[in-house]
């Protein structure tokens, strides 16, 4: 499925980061609306590099500096998250809301970026939080690791 295909299919409804930035009372222009469902349609956690090759595919007129503008203001207002998995570029996908809170396993031969859910994990976090004499209020966890091969 091409990027266009996902696109338009996030047309029908109104991406999460649109939804986001509604109730933020962020003014939704035409190229923060193309950006905006491109990343929500994006299957991985693009750098601002492979966002703008995918959103020229929608719209060649929006150039990298739009990209860069409208990614540091979605992450200054709360609706992107800007990731580091260790290759040196910020990696961006849209902030977690209740129900996807997840986490992120990267190969570090591959780059490949695994989200996983752990509630063993969610429970510890909190326990050390709370033995420390803390709430947690926030959090985010990158493991870094090398696949083992499979073995027959």
């Amino acid at each position: 499925m091409t990027i266009q295909d996902r696109v338009k299919d996030v047309d029908a409804v109104e991406s999460r980061i649109e939804d986001l930035c509604a109730k933020r009372g962020l003014r939704m222009t035409e190229p923060r609306r193309v950006i905006a469902r491109v990343l929500s349609a994006a299957e991985d956690h693009p750098d601002a590099e492979a966002l703008y090759d995918r959103v020229k595919e929608v719209d060649p007129t929006i150039s990298m500096a739009t990209i860069y503008r409208t990614m540091k203001l979605f992450e200054e207002m709360d609706i992107v998250s800007k990731r580091d998995f260790g290759d040196g570029r910020a990696r961006y996908e849209p902030q977690s809301g209740p129900d996807d809170h997840h986490h992120h396993m990267i190969d570090v031969e591959t780059g490949e970026v695994l989200e996983f859910y752990n509630q063993e994990l969610e429970d510890l976090k909190k326990r050390i939080a709370r033995d420390l004499g803390f709430e947690l209020v926030d959090h985010h966890l990158e493991l870094f690791g090398i696949r083992r091969k499979k073995q027959h």
